[in-house]
């Protein structure tokens, strides 16, 4: 089977074809278009002018996905999309375009959840993964854990409470100075630092439930860098974004630059210490066979080698699985995965947006 799959949940436009054969899943073209550029200049995305960008984008990008993977619209099976949970004007970008090709061209088409999207890109190009597994989806917006006992039988055991994981290291960037996203440069600062030199709090890890909560841990972040750089005060006083004037690592002596990188470091071992062990912890009580993480945070390197680490230490005999980096934030080839392994076609006239759609 080959689905065509639309993604345009944010700030992304993205078209892919995936062709399937059983439990083997080949991912044949996979585009995106980004307006990132854009929301980069005003610290995070402006809903209607990511809308306008993919209104813009949605033509071309689906006739080159369809081209990459030597292909016709004609000869595609079916057609998946994402319907939430979004942002309403870019998700209807997507829904509309796939209810017109499955209507025009008499095709079956399959909404998926955002969310679980993610955890499907595990499934491209691999046929490994076995039942029950864990997934754990980390990115911008969503810090969930979920028990998958099988395809289309998925339970929630948790989710953040405020904050997300890659909302936390955003903000924290902010402060910093540094531009959405701030997630990549949090971990490419962190690389240089001691991630013993501040002791971050471990939000909720001493639960007894699988929920996260990150907002506690952004405050703490601040005050830190108050007490390091007073100047924060008054930046934030007068409502400016960040402190760009002290941050940019030219203006910073050698000393302050060290703070820096020691601030990043301590942050992200706090984050990936509270995944990794509330992750684990689920495992064990499940009894799983696989563990699957997913979403932007997933690129993460530190993030990945922490779970394989410790899995190893603990030598617990299960399989660890994260998708390629180019499949971590969001693409189209993860929904058209959802959708081959949970066919279920709606039609055309019933499916519509849902920014609020929660699993």
């Amino acid at each position: 089977m080959t689905i065509l799959g639309i993604e345009t949940s944010c700030d992304e436009t993205a078209a892919a074809v995936i062709e399937g054969e059983g439990t083997k899943l080949n991912l044949l073209s996979n585009v995106i278009a980004s307006s990132l550029e854009l929301h980069t200049k005003t610290g995070g995305i402006i809903p209607e002018q990511a809308a306008r960008e993919q209104v813009k984008y949605m033509l071309p990008v689906l006739k080159q996905a369809v081209k990459e993977a030597n292909t016709t619209l004609d000869a595609i099976d079916a057609f998946a999309v994402t319907y939430g949970p979004g942002l309403i004007g870019s998700l209807l970008v997507g829904v509309e375009t796939a209810k017109t090709l499955a209507y025009t061209l008499n095709k079956p088409i399959v909404p998926v959840n955002h969310m679980v999207g993610h955890l499907y890109a595990n499934f491209i190009d691999n046929d490994s993964i076995e039942f029950p597994a864990l997934g754990l989806v980390v990115s911008g917006g969503h810090t969930d854990l979920l028990l998958i006992k099988g395809h289309g039988d998925l339970q929630l055991l948790g989710g953040t409470r405020d904050d997300a994981a890659g909302e936390c290291y955003d903000k924290c960037a902010r402060l910093l100075g540094y531009n959405y996203p701030g997630g990549p440069k949090i971990s490419k600062l962190a690389e240089k630092g001691n991630s013993d030199a501040f002791d971050f709090p471990r939000p909720m890890l001493g639960s007894h439930d699988y929920e996260f909560s990150f907002s506690g841990l952004k405050t703490a972040f601040l005050n830190q860098t108050k007490k390091l750089f007073p100047v924060l005060r008054n930046a934030h006083a007068h409502e400016k974004i960040g402190w760009q004037e002290i941050v940019m690592e030219n203006d910073l002596s050698e000393k302050e630059k060290q703070l820096v990188y020691d601030l990043c470091a301590s942050l992200q071992k706090a984050i990936i210490t509270v995944l990794v062990r509330k992750t684990l912890r689920a495992a064990q009580q499940y009894d799983v066979s696989s563990i699957m993480i997913s979403g932007g945070v997933a690129a993460d390197i530190l993030l990945r080698e922490t779970f394989q680490k410790t899995l190893q230490e603990k030598k617990l005999p299960i399989k660890f699985s994260v998708p390629p980096k180019y499949l971590c934030t969001d693409n189209a080839a993860m929904i058209a995965s959802a959708a081959y392994f949970n066919f279920k076609p709606v039609p055309w006239s019933e499916i519509t947006a849902d920014p609020e759609l929660y699993f």
